[in-house]
């Protein structure tokens, strides 16, 4: 366990935002892959993995890139580009999938596992994703949880801003996993947040309701790239104990 510890704490030191990589050094196929695969397994609410990771391959595509991620160092220079895209709109379509999923596991009498699954995706997925143009089920949705939460501590869903938070708050998890994945590789990432999403999603064919939460460029890191040393607020500050 110790050993773990120790190459935890190292991946976790070696991981910064590099801004400028290497033109001469190229970052093998299979470690983004790897990296990718390892994402897939990051905690998301539900197991509904509402995401997607788009790997930007072909050079005349990630030349595009440049421009829609505003001319940053880290896109001119990186030799892989992740698009990481929430997905809220294949809900009914996860939540099908786990359904189906519950149901292969069933070879006799439920067990309270499965059918609280079977309820879960049946009835819970679709009351917290389902939408109307008039937001009434937001309302209905933020009803409920007051009235019930008045008895007793109670989940407090809501809205389009509720279910758009819950997948970002997923697909950043997923994205973490991916960069410390190709940390422990011996490479290095950059997060990017200034980017055109209007253009990027229409580049990538993507529906109206998805949304891109963030663009990962891959390289191998240079001194010039790390723009000072890194520091943190006081742990006093951020660490709260009760």
């Amino acid at each position: 366990m110790s050993d773990l510890r120790s190459a935890f704490e190292s991946i976790v030191q070696f991981r910064r935002s590099n801004r400028a990589f290497d033109p001469t050094t190229e970052v093998p196929e299979d470690v983004i892959q790897q990296a990718l695969e390892q994402a897939m397994l990051s905690p998301n609410s539900s197991n509904m993995q509402l995401w997607e990771f788009h790997w930007i391959q072909s050079p005349e595509l990630k030349q595009q890139f440049i421009s829609l991620c505003l001319d940053q160092s880290a896109a001119k220079t990186a030799k892989h580009l992740i698009v990481f895209v929430t997905r809220q709109d294949l809900w009914k379509k996860r939540a099908k999938w786990n359904l189906e999923k519950v149901q292969s596991t069933i070879s006799g009498e439920l067990t309270p596992q499965q059918k609280g699954g079977l309820q879960y995706y049946k009835l819970l997925m679709p009351f917290l994703y389902v939408r109307d143009v008039l937001g009434i089920m937001g309302i209905v949705r933020k009803a409920i949880s007051f009235l019930m939460g008045l008895r007793k501590p109670f989940f407090r869903a809501g809205g389009a801003a509720f279910q758009r938070i819950v997948v970002h708050k997923s697909c950043a998890l997923a994205a973490q996993t991916f960069m410390l994945s190709i940390a422990s590789a011996g490479f290095h990432t950059c997060p990017m947040e200034g980017f055109d999403e209007n253009r990027v999603k229409n580049i990538l064919r993507l529906p109206g309701k998805a949304e891109i939460n963030m663009i990962i460029a891959v390289g191998k890191g240079t001194e010039k790239g790390i723009w000072g040393p890194r520091f943190r607020v006081p742990k006093d500050e951020i660490i709260i104990n009760h």
